[in-house]
């Protein structure tokens, strides 16, 4: 499978002024501030999101400065989102290094969330961007309520196929729709265009989700399984299609595991063996290709060109990773 910088070629000159954009929009009169925006930067991801807002406005019409400004709002509230989490998730790594809330404590990582925010919305405002300020603020809002959906399921153990597809459309396909709908958007497209390339990325951020749910039930580096969504009490697709499939007896002992000893390693395994035994990861993969497939064929109702095959390379890496 190609890398992500050969997937991105075709758009690598963009990119790079888009992290130049990226950077002056972080920009700020407070020291503290600036010293940590700076932080942000220099660790900063794939920049999966952006090549979707750049190679969504090349198929329908052509990069614009617009294009430039939804990516940074994409990638402004996205990092906002982040540093949010981190302070709810009381987590002091992300990707490697110290989360914000690890090394300048809660109540700044809030305020700088808030300060990308304000900033993203300023970015569009300026610039007359309403309607990429409106499609990336329902995302915004979405994931907020996927994220309180989870948690108020998760804590009763109350989860089917329907819920577990409400909450990752909102928590994780949202965003990647808003890329690709603010792509369409800056390049001029019509609203049936614009709506039609949201789907897409919405078929894409679910078949993604999929994908990461059922590395939970792989093994790490060392041979170990991971089983930390488990050890969070998430019940994702691969374990929800296992319960339904089992005795009444068998399940009530798994949610059990689940709910009470999900800090026991032994256990954890014993929760990874069922899910195996009875055809979860099996039926989600199945899933995660009728979704992939799903934004393929949208995908394939535009011209074959350097864009198509950009994005349709960059779904393949999404949802065939093995990390």
């Amino acid at each position: 499978m190609l890398n992500l910088n050969e997937i991105k070629k075709p758009i690598a000159a963009e990119i790079d002024v888009f992290e130049e954009k990226f950077k002056a929009s972080m920009q700020s009169s407070v020291p503290l501030l600036d010293r940590i925006t700076h932080y942000i930067v220099k660790r900063k991801g794939k920049q999966m999101r952006p090549m979707f807002v750049f190679f969504t406005a090349s198929l329908c019409g052509g990069i614009t400065e617009a294009t430039h400004r939804g990516a940074a709002l994409v990638e402004l509230l996205h990092t906002a989102t982040l540093v949010h989490d981190d302070v709810v998730d009381n987590s002091y790594q992300r990707r490697g290094f110290f989360s914000i809330n690890a090394l300048w404590k809660n109540k700044i990582a809030v305020l700088v969330g808030d300060f990308l925010l304000a900033k993203g919305m300023e970015l569009s405002l300026a610039n007359n961007d309403f309607q990429i300020l409106r499609i990336v603020n329902e995302a915004v809002k979405q994931m907020s309520e996927g994220e309180l959906l989870q948690v108020e399921k998760v804590r009763r153990m109350d989860v089917n196929e329907s819920i577990y597809y409400e909450v990752i459309r909102q928590k994780t396909a949202s965003l990647i729709a808003a890329c690709c709908a603010c792509g369409a958007s800056s390049a001029g497209a019509d609203d049936e265009t614009v709506e039609k390339m949201r789907q897409f990325g919405e078929k894409i951020g679910i078949a993604f989700q999929i994908k990461d749910d059922m590395f939970d039930f792989g093994t790490d580096d060392v041979g170990k399984p991971l089983g930390i969504d488990i050890k969070e009490k998430k019940v994702t697709l691969p374990l929800i299609y296992s319960l339904s499939h089992t005795t009444s007896s068998e399940k009530r002992r798994i949610i059990n595991l689940v709910k009470n000893h999900n800090e026991d390693a032994e256990k954890v395994a014993q929760i990874i063996s069922f899910v195996h035994q009875t055809g979860g990861l099996q039926y989600a993969e199945t899933q995660m290709q009728k979704y992939q497939q799903e934004a393929f064929e949208i995908l394939n109702t535009f011209p074959p060109g350097e864009a198509r095959t950009g994005l349709e390379q960059l779904v393949r890496y999404t949802t065939e990773r093995n990390k």
